[in-house]
C-alpha cells in the first residue's frame, strides 16, 4: 500500500470510528444549535491553529450560507480580532484570549462551540468556564481526549484517533453535517 493509500484508508477509518462513537453527539449538538439559533441566541466559535480557521469556515458557513439560500444565522469566530486577542494576551495571558471574549460578548442562552484537536487547550477550557459562569450552551469538538473539557461542555463530540491530522479532517466533515443540519 502507498503513503497516499495508507493515508485515505486511515482518514476513512478515523471517519467510520467517529460516526460509530459520536454520531448522537452531532445530531444532539445541532438540534442545540438549531433551538438556539431559533430563540435569537449567537454562536461563538473558537480554537487554535488549524481549530481556529475551522472556526472561522463554520462561522461563515453559518452566517453565509452553506447548501440553501436562507436567512443569515448569528455565527462569530472569536478567532479573527487580532486587536482583541493581542491585547488580552500581552495585558493578560493567552489562555483568556477567549474567555475575555466570551465575558464581553457572550448572553445566557448563546453556544460558546469550542474546537480544540488535543481537548486540552487551556484557552478553550478557560473559554469554557467562563461560558458556564455566564449560561451559555457549550459544545465541545475534540480528538480521543475529552476528559478536560467533558466535565465542562453540554455536549462533546469527540474524534477516536490520536493522529492529529486525522482528527482535524473528521473535524471538517463534522462541521459541514453540522451545518447541514442546521439548515434542513
Amino acid at each position: 500500500m502507498t503513503r497516499i493509500e495508507a493515508a485515505f484508508a486511515e482518514a476513512v477509518a478515523a471517519h467510520q470510528a467517529t460516526v460509530q462513537q459520536s454520531a448522537d453527539a452531532i445530531g444532539l449538538a445541532a438540534d442545540a444549535m438549531r433551538a438556539g439559533l431559533a430563540r435569537g441566541a449567537k454562536i461563538v466559535v473558537f480554537g487554535n491553529g488549524g481549530s481556529a480557521a475551522d472556526s472561522q469556515h463554520v462561522a461563515a458557513e453559518l452566517v453565509n450560507r452553506f447548501q440553501v439560500e436562507r436567512r443569515a444565522f448569528a455565527a462569530l469566530a472569536l478567532t479573527t480580532d487580532t486587536s482583541i486577542l493581542t491585547s488580552v494576551a500581552n495585558d493578560s495571558s493567552y489562555d483568556r484570549v477567549f474567555a475575555r471574549q466570551i465575558e464581553g460578548l457572550g448572553r445566557a442562552g448563546d453556544i460558546a462551540f469550542g474546537i480544540s484537536t488535543s481537548g486540552r487547550s487551556p484557552s478553550v477550557i478557560a473559554a469554557f468556564e467562563q461560558a458556564r459562569i455566564q449560561g451559555l450552551t457549550t459544545i465541545a469538538l475534540v480528538g480521543s481526549h475529552r476528559a478536560a473539557v467533558d466535565h465542562l461542555a453540554d455536549f462533546c463530540i469527540t474524534v477516536p484517533v490520536s493522529s492529529t491530522a486525522r482528527v482535524q479532517e473528521v473535524h471538517r466533515t463534522i462541521l459541514h453535517v453540522l451545518c447541514e443540519l442546521i439548515e434542513s
